[in-house]
């Protein structure tokens, strides 16, 4: 019996068991297998690490009905094999107990199955650290011999997914995802400086290098300056940038852009032609920069599902796409608008392609210059601002997607090419959108963490943007 128990445990055979359960006409199920580490580091010495293991089973029943098909939905964490029916019997109740689903279509079919499916889940442990946290240790000695104090946390996860359909399909992704994040402070606590790495597996992060872009900062943040608001020539860098795009992207749907609610919205062609696509701007210029943002499952070092993994259904993702394929995917192409997200429920109501969301984003085609050396081109016909990062980002006016936020841990004024000292913060108010249309200059592609965004999407290549007139709306005292 316990060689049954183990065996019935496993993800592949919890997803099988709970098919073979469902007396649902349509059936999805989800298992998801997390493990994770993390370091914390306060005062130049390690606080706290952890390892941390779980599971959650996610079942997706629908019922077709005379109105259409309606579906229920219902997750729960560290599911074993004696779990399985009342989970799978509930998601069967909420799909009767609901009306029919709007996004209804049907499952997506196939036998295609991936080759692991039956394997062992991938886990991480400790040992991901084996060689990060000497260097961190060294890091420490570095910065305690420099005058400044170091604080911080590396995490990383791991999630083997396992989705299985009524239909047929059986599939599996791996998904790592490790990040850092990384603060200097003055001894007195009146300076500041933040930075941050997203990785997949911690080798190809140093923490001494980052460290050394501490020093300087903090360095640079020797002499204070007081500035007020106004408009600003301003160097965006690569996690500023992400912060922004990102929230473009959440905030792109076709159907909301096709109903008249979002900034990539425009008036119905005078004539009243229906055609694909009406009542958005796609086809239009964006960027006079010939920039490509876009989105691929398999882009080196941003890896991720290359099909649909959806827990639940809403604006931008639907639990009947379950499966789908991903595919890489331009949303602006050289500067115009090419693609909105999609599913196949909102792609049928827009007549356009489907095209739905995929878990990393990339813009590209911008310069090959670091952004040191746009810092050296910055500066010269008044004052330029080099932010480290924004926070506290917040939806203002849907309609031209204005945001505001704040600017933290270090905002550098830029004379002739150099830095020469840190100013006050900032709240700021644009438009992501608006603000490729001003950019003048993107640098060089690189991967980068998001500040504010980081807890949920990580993978993200960006330039920095030189824009020449940020609005840095009113003062800010915050740190």
């Amino acid at each position: 019996m316990s060689t049954r128990r183990s065996r019935t445990n496993t993800p592949h055979e919890i997803v099988e068991r709970a098919l073979e359960l469902s007396r649902a006409d349509g059936c999805v199920v989800i298992a998801d297998e997390h493990s994770s580490a993390n370091l914390r580091w306060a005062g130049n010495a390690l606080t706290t690490n952890g390892v941390t293991r779980g599971r959650t089973l996610t079942v997706v029943a629908t019922v077709d009905g005379g109105q259409g098909a309606a579906s229920g939905v219902v997750s729960r964490s560290a599911v074993t094999a004696d779990d399985l029916e009342p989970l799978v019997r509930a998601a069967e109740a909420a799909a009767r107990e609901s009306g029919p689903a709007e996004d209804a279509q049907p499952l997506v079919a196939g036998e295609k199955a991936s080759a692991d499916f039956t394997e062992a889940p991938a886990e991480t442990s400790s040992e991901v650290f084996a060689a990060f946290a000497p260097a961190l240790g060294e890091s420490f000695r570095q910065a305690r011999s420099g005058g400044r104090e170091l604080y911080g946390f590396a995490h990383h996860e791991v999630v083997s997914s396992y989705l299985g359909t009524s239909t047929g399909l059986r599939l599996r992704h791996d998904q790592p995802t490790g990040t850092l994040e990384l603060n200097a402070k003055s001894p007195d606590r009146t300076r500041s400086a933040w930075t941050g790495r997203a990785t997949r597996d911690f080798t190809d992060v140093d923490p001494r290098e980052l460290d050394g872009e501490l020093s300087r900062r903090l360095g640079w943040a020797g002499r204070r300056i007081e500035l007020p608001a106004g408009r600003y020539e301003t160097l965006l860098p690569p996690t500023a940038v992400a912060d922004l795009l990102i929230y473009q992207m959440w905030s792109s749907g076709a159907r909301d852009a096709a109903e008249g609610r979002t900034v990539f919205s425009r008036p119905a062609d005078g004539d009243g032609e229906a055609r694909p696509g009406a009542g958005t701007r796609l086809g239009e210029r964006l960027s006079e920069l010939p920039l490509t943002l876009r989105s691929d499952p398999g882009a080196p070092g941003l890896e991720c599902a290359p099909f649909v993994l959806a827990h639940s259904s809403g604006d931008d993702a639907s639990v009947f796409d379950n499966g789908l394929p991903l595919t890489a995917t331009d949303w602006i192409r050289d500067g115009v608008l090419h693609r909105l997200p999609t599913t196949r429920h909102s792609a049928g109501l827009t007549g356009l392609p489907v095209a739905p969301g995929i878990d990393n984003l990339l813009l590209e085609g911008g310069g090959s210059r670091s952004l040191d050396e746009m810092v050296a081109a910055a500066g010269h016909d008044g004052p330029a601002l080099l932010l480290t990062c924004l926070w506290y980002i917040r939806e203002v006016d849907p309609a031209t997607l204005l945001l505001t936020g704040l600017t933290r841990d270090g905002v550098y004024l830029v004379e002739n090419g150099e830095v020469v000292g840190e100013v006050n913060n900032f709240r700021f108010n644009e438009s992501p959108v608006d603000l490729l249309s001003r950019a003048v200059e993107a640098g060089r592609t690189e991967r980068t963490l998001p500040r504010e965004w980081g807890d949920y999407f990580t993978r993200a290549a960006m330039p920095a943007l030189r824009v020449p007139d940020f609005n840095m709306s009113s003062v800010s005292r915050g740190v």
